[in-house]
Order: C-alpha cells, then structure tokens, then sequence
C-alpha cells in the first residue's frame, strides 16, 4: 500500500513515511515499528539499543575528521493520533493508513495521516542513511506513546543520551523555529451516580452532535472552533430542564484533540419530545450561526433510541452531572502577555463518558507557567468535589524555556536566510512538545524545534503540504553538516 509515496521527492524520505503509514502505530501500539526499525538499522550496520521504557535510539558515527563536533540527537515520536470520522471502521492496531495526494498536499482516507511526528520520524531516518552528509557524531531518539501521555519522554532514561543539541522535528509550520513550549497535565475525574429504572411515560431518546472540525488541542485551541462535549453539554442543560435524565453519554476519544462529535442517550418524558426535537433545530441553526466559517458542518440530531437502555440517572444526580459540566473550564483561559499571539493557559474537555452510572472525564490543561496550569487542575477539582466526583492530576509534564540568545538558533536563522531567502519566523508553541521533559532530564541540551507545514493534526483532516516535506528536509541536512564544522 501507499506506492506512490516513493515517487514523491524527497525520494528517501517519503519511502520511510511509507514504511510508518503501512506499519499500524497508536500510541501503546508501536512495538512492530519498533522492530522493523531495528532489523533496518542492523542492514546499515547502525548501532542501536532501548532503555527500560522502549524508546528507541539509533547511532551513527562522526564522518571521519569530525569526530569532535557536538553531537547531534533527531529526536521525533513513533506513535501517532488514531482519530477516524465516525462512518469510517478502521483499526488503528490492525490496518494501515491509506494516503492519497489532493491539490499538493497528502492527506489519509477518513483518517488522521500520522505526519504529525511520522514526518519528522522518517526525515531522522533519512539522514541516518545518508552517506553523503557531512556529519558530527548522530543520535536518533525515537519515543513512545507522546500522543497519549508523554510516556517515552517522561520515563526517558537518564545518563543515556550523549549529544549536545537536540534537534526536536515535531513541529508543523513552515518558515517557523521553535524555541518553548507550555507544559501540561491531564485531569481525570471519576465518579458513581446512582441510577433508577426508566419510568412509564418516558421516551429513550437519543442526542446527537457531529460534524465538528476537531483539531489539535493546543494549536487549534484558539481558533474558534467548537468543542463537542461543550456544545452538546449546552443542549442538555435545556433538555434537563424538560424532565430529560442521563441515561449514557459518549463524546471525545483523545485528551488531546478536540472532540468532533458527542452523543448521549437520554429518558423524558414523552409529552415533551416534540418540543424538544424542535429547540434541538433551532439549537443547531443558533451554533451553525456561532461557528459559521469555522463550524459549518455542525449537525444536531434527536431522536428515538434503538438503545436496549433500562436505567437512568436519578433527576438530582442528572442536573448535577450536566451542571458541573456546563461550568467546567473549556477552551483558552488566557492569553500571554510575555509572549504576544500566544495563549498562555487553556484547557479541553477532550473525552467525557457515562455508562450505568459511571462517570469519566478526561481533560487536559496546558500552560506557558506551570503555576497557571497547576490552578486550572485545581479549579476542575473544586468544581468536581461539589457533586462528589474523584479528581486527580496525571502525566504532569514541565514546558520548555525559551532561550533566544541559543548559537544554535542563530545557526539556524542564518541558514534560513541563506538557503530560503528570508527569516524564518521565532515561535512558542502552546502545545506540548517532548522538549521541555527532555530539557528537564537533560539541562545541558541546546534545542530547537522544526518541521514541514502540516495542517488539521488530531484530525481526520490532517494533511501535509508536499513541497514544504523538501523545504524541511533541506534545512534538516544543511543543519547537520553546518554542525559538523562547529566545535563541541
């Protein structure tokens, strides 16, 4: 499958993309990639070996006459985002992504693509291979499960990687460096609510919301667009005051991207239905209104359930539930004043669910200042304890500084305008780079973060301009032989 991604250019590069779009690689799920890529780096002869978590690295040493050169780690993650439109069966354990080229860019099939770090993955790969490059000592790191938790960074092992600059490629903007990153946390809130037996007289009905853009939680967090488990909580909030009991609730799949669809199953009473089904019309046509030119395709939908549903939550419990939803944190908290255009604090309600009685929530809270994201989770543990709800704070992980005086970042800038012709723009990213945990572990690092133009990440809208793909990997090779003159 996914043939004619060799005839892309850069040839070398899209051929290891082919290799990850073919190999099925969710987070949790990336130990066959793990081992494709091992028997590969034993046909080059690279050494290679995995700390106590199962992060990968790959090393290839200096061209001779530069062994005193820094060394230089590519660092990228394995595993990608498995979001799929609803319509679409597809196992991200099982199949492979189907890719297709569309205007100049590459995008999946009802899929997310897995550019977002498959790109930077393969780009690593690449120079690795490379035998004309001009190179300081090499180090590729490849980490497991970022998407999910940050697991492979966070559980890196310590006193193990021997590089002096890391060169982060997971990030998704052409003509753009970064240089931070906000840290981050999920909030997980768990709870039991009694349930009693739907009643004579009361309709299962089942409310649905799609249609949504969804996107990156990070850096789609300030674009207007709508938040499922947000929308369809409003719509409860009406339905609750009809009489409508919880009887289940599903919106969300990933803490990290933005939920695109949410659907609950609700008991009420029949007299009420009609009027609910028309304020459910007019509900969508006032959200089409709201996020018209980001959200056009949001669809709102009740009807009857074909659900075998027997319990719902009791009508206290219901209101409770819905209340504390409707007043939990959502979207950006605030905006930076030390960095302009950049959110400082935001958080999204990314997976919500209720299934005979028991409640989950996962969000996930970010933030430039570890002390703002701190109280954001504190806030949703406040509110949650209100209706007796369980909250605690997990995969905590710290942002990134940004270091803007770097030699490193002058090397690139200067690169950049050699090669391209103009300065490549200096970013802070609100989303969760692996740079910030590898910083931690490893104070000494100089790092930078680049990559190709991807769009829609998290998404099955996710795609990559093709011609950004050779723009990336041109300055990647001229980074690494630019290094290679430099002196550690």
């Amino acid at each position: 499958m996914n043939a004619h991604l060799e005839q892309l250019a850069p040839q070398a590069v899209w051929r290891h993309f082919r290799t990850l779009c073919d190999t099925p690689r969710p987070s949790g799920h990336e130990a066959t990639l793990v081992a494709k890529l091992e028997a590969w780096a034993d046909g080059l002869g690279l050494a290679h070996d995995r700390d106590d978590f199962g992060n990968l690295r790959i090393r290839k040493p200096a061209t001779p006459g530069h062994e005193a050169a820094p060394g230089v780690i590519l660092q990228g993650h394995l595993d990608m985002v498995a979001q799929a439109n609803a319509e679409h069966p597809h196992d991200f354990t099982r199949d492979p992504i189907a890719t297709h080229v569309v205007d100049g860019w590459l995008q999946a099939e009802h899929t997310t693509l897995g550019a977002d770090n498959g790109l930077g993955v393969a780009a690593a790969l690449a120079v690795l291979e490379d035998d004309t490059l001009t190179h300081g000592p090499l180090e590729a790191l490849f980490t497991l499960e970022e998407e999910s938790s940050m697991g492979g960074a966070l559980n890196l092992a310590e006193d193990w990687l021997e590089g002096d600059i890391l060169l982060n490629l997971d990030s998704e903007d052409r003509g753009q460096v970064y240089i931070g990153c906000a840290g981050g946390a999920d909030v997980v809130v768990d709870a039991q609510f009694p349930t009693r037996a739907v009643e004579a007289g009361e309709a299962l009905m089942r409310l649905s919301l799609s249609g949504l853009t969804g996107g990156h939680s990070g850096i789609d967090i300030d674009k207007g667009r709508g938040n499922a488990n947000r929308l369809l909580v409003r719509a409860l909030r009406w339905l609750e005051a009809c009489g409508a009991r919880l009887v289940d609730y599903q919106g969300g799949t990933l803490r990290n991207a933005l939920p695109r669809e949410a659907f609950a199953t609700l008991a009420m009473p029949e007299e009420e239905v009609a009027a609910a089904q028309q304020r459910m019309v007019r509900l969508q046509q006032e959200w089409r209104d709201e996020l018209a030119g980001v959200d056009d395709g949001l669809q709102l939908t009740l009807e009857p359930s074909t659900a075998d549903g027997s319990a719902a939550l009791g009508r206290d419990a219901s209101r409770l539930l819905v209340n504390a939803l409707h007043a939990a944190p959502c979207g950006v908290e605030r905006m930076s004043t030390a960095v302009p255009g950049v959110v400082e604090t935001s958080n999204n309600l990314g997976v919500v669910s209720l299934a005979e009685g028991r409640f989950h929530l996962c969000a996930l809270v970010r933030s430039l200042r570890d002390s703002a994201g701190a109280d954001l989770a504190d806030r949703f543990a406040a509110l949650f304890e209100l209706i007796g709800a369980r909250t605690r704070v997990e995969n905590a992980y710290p942002g990134w500084t940004p270091a803007p005086e770097s030699p490193l970042l002058a090397r690139f800038c200067d690169l950049h305008r050699q090669r391209l012709g103009i300065e490549p723009a200096v970013k802070v990213i609100h989303a969760g780079l692996e740079c910030g945990i590898l910083g931690a572990k490893y104070p000494g690092l100089a790092m930078i973060s680049f990559g190709p133009l991807i769009r829609g990440a998290h998404s099955p809208d996710e795609r990559v301009e093709i011609d950004s793909v050779e723009e990336f990997w041109d300055m990647l090779r001229a980074l690494v032989e630019d290094l290679a003159s430099a002196t550690a």
